[in-house]
């Protein structure tokens, strides 16, 4: 099997909408193994009677570890080993009347004495709660950062598509992963770049893309794509297909 974690001095931030486990639990597992994340931000995670059991079990399963996130909302974060946790929490965003509630999940990191805010968020069907959503994101997640001497990172499930306004919002604070290294460096895997603008969703026949990593001020985004599996593995673990980052305060040292 494959462990998690990437090399030194780079941190691997991977996010996916696992569908509240509903899928192929061992097609998912399969998938995170070959994502190989120190950081793995979850949409969608379990969050009836049992959720933590849930997680733990398959934070296990992967080799990692829950490091942050509460019931609401559905967001977590998970650790890989080489990674120390400083700070792991979830926060409840506004709440509007007759739509879910959303939450984020929030952990600080350090990795080769390097620290990182990372955020996993999933944002609203409706317009106008995303974008209030992404404006509360933002300060809680550079309080963070500022606190702990961090980076913000921050990922998720936007619900939302490239040019609209939570993307502007986020675009004109941080970096877009998948921007930054489009036709500039090697996507991770076979799926990073599938030809639709890295779409992830639908899994089975991505059309859209609506989920993203986004990189804050001082870090260099190294690589970007998807999981490196049998593609039959994708559409059977989630009705979402993940993407993964490498991530640096500075480019690595080349060979």
């Amino acid at each position: 099997m494959t462990s998690p974690g990437s090399a030194d001095g780079v941190l691997r931030v991977a996010t996916y909408n696992v569908r509240g486990l509903k899928d192929d639990r061992r097609a998912l597992v399969r998938v995170i193994r070959a994502l190989r994340p120190d950081v793995l931000c979850l949409q969608e995670a379990p969050r009836l009677p049992g959720w933590r059991r849930e997680r733990r079990a398959l934070a296990r399963a992967a080799g990692l570890s829950v490091a942050a996130g509460g019931r609401v909302g559905g967001t977590a974060v998970l650790t890989a080993p080489a990674v120390r946790l400083l700070r792991g929490r979830g926060h409840r965003l506004r709440w509007f009347a007759g739509l879910e509630w959303r939450s984020i999940a929030l952990a600080v990191v350090e990795k080769d004495r390097e620290r990182y805010a990372v955020c996993s968020a999933h944002l609203d069907l409706l317009a106008g709660a995303r974008l209030s959503h992404a404006a509360q994101i933002v300060p809680l997640l550079e309080r963070a950062a500022r606190e702990f001497g961090a980076a913000p990172v921050l990922a998720g499930d936007l619900n939302e598509v490239p040019g609209a306004p939570v993307w502007r919002l986020l675009g004109g604070r941080y970096t877009d992963c998948f921007t930054a290294v489009r036709g500039a460096a090697p996507p991770i895997g076979a799926d990073g770049d599938d030809g639709r603008a890295g779409a992830t969703f639908p899994a089975r026949d991505p059309r859209v893309r609506i989920d993203a990593i986004f990189a804050g001020p001082g870090l260099t985004v190294v690589s970007y794509g998807g999981a490196d599996v049998p593609a039959e593995d994708l559409p059977a673990a989630s009705d979402h297909r993940p993407v993964v980052a490498e991530i640096a305060f500075r480019p690595p040292a080349r060979a």
